[in-house]
């Protein structure tokens, strides 16, 4: 049976923390399931990792639902959130609702979507049609050409303030978890306080109610340079599900992340 959103908030209400993969495939799915992971995030960082795009623009929704599908068949028991892809929800309630309503029959059992309180309209749009919603602020990769190129959001007292007041925003109009990704961990901290859903940081701190890392990331799978964040479970590991499992076990005893991948 799988986890259920009510399961996910009790978690985070008995402070277990809850460890989130995202990947893309059936065969990857059901490998992070051994693994013991809450939820799969079949995100639109598929573009850059499945595709070979430079960011997370070109993903359409025709290839957002494959990819669900996909996921959805290759597990039983993991929480499935679907991204919503650049352009199909920023054009207004209706169709956000439309895009969102055919990730749910994908098998999506939440909607994530990026941005501040400009999304609080269509975020309480969507809930009262029965789509629950995971929101995503900080460094949210659809905006990358607005933001100037993936940097660390939140760091000065005016931007820290704007994005609480997003949260507290996206949270009073229904949102039942945020993603926070690339912000001080202080504001990590102060933003999980601050909010009764819950918090899946990324780059945000310890102090959220849980973490996620993209499979390939922890698997030491993309070359280059690696964002500050990511750690290579690969290390000490026999396997790809021993490193999985590394992951799990050191999200839900809160030794990771640890300073060294903190802003």
């Amino acid at each position: 049976m799988r986890i259920t959103l009510t399961k996910l908030l009790q978690m985070a209400r008995d402070r277990q923390r809850i460890a989130m993969i995202s990947c893309y495939d059936a065969i990857s799915a059901r490998l992070v399931e051994m693994a013991g992971v809450d939820i799969i995030l079949v995100g639109d960082s598929l573009g850059m990792l499945v595709q070979g795009h430079d960011s997370t623009l070109p993903v359409s929704m025709e290839e957002q639902l494959y990819h669900t599908r996909c996921v959805v068949r290759g597990c039983a028991t993991p929480f499935i959130l679907g991204d919503m892809p650049f352009g199909s929800y920023q054009g207004g309630p209706q169709e956000a609702f439309a895009n969102a309503a055919r990730l749910m029959a994908a098998g999506s059992q939440m909607v994530k979507l990026e941005g501040g309180a400009v999304m609080a309209t269509t975020v309480a749009f969507l809930v009262e049609r029965g789509i629950p919603v995971c929101g995503h602020v900080g460094l949210t990769p659809q905006s990358v050409n607005a933001l100037g190129g993936f940097r660390v959001q939140g760091k000065t007292d005016d931007s820290a303030a704007r994005l609480l007041d997003d949260v507290k925003r996206l949270e009073d109009a229904g949102m039942s978890m945020i993603v926070v990704e690339a912000v001080p961990a202080a504001l990590g901290a102060q933003i999980t306080r601050a909010v009764s859903m819950p918090t899946i940081g990324i780059g945000a701190g310890v102090d959220c109610a849980g973490q996620i890392l993209l499979l390939h990331d922890l698997i030491d799978m993309v070359p280059g340079k690696k964002a500050r964040f990511v750690k290579n479970f690969m290390v000490g590991s026999s396997s790809i599900l021993q490193a999985v499992e590394g992951f799990v076990r050191e999200v839900k005893d809160g030794s990771f992340p640890g300073r060294e991948h903190s802003y």
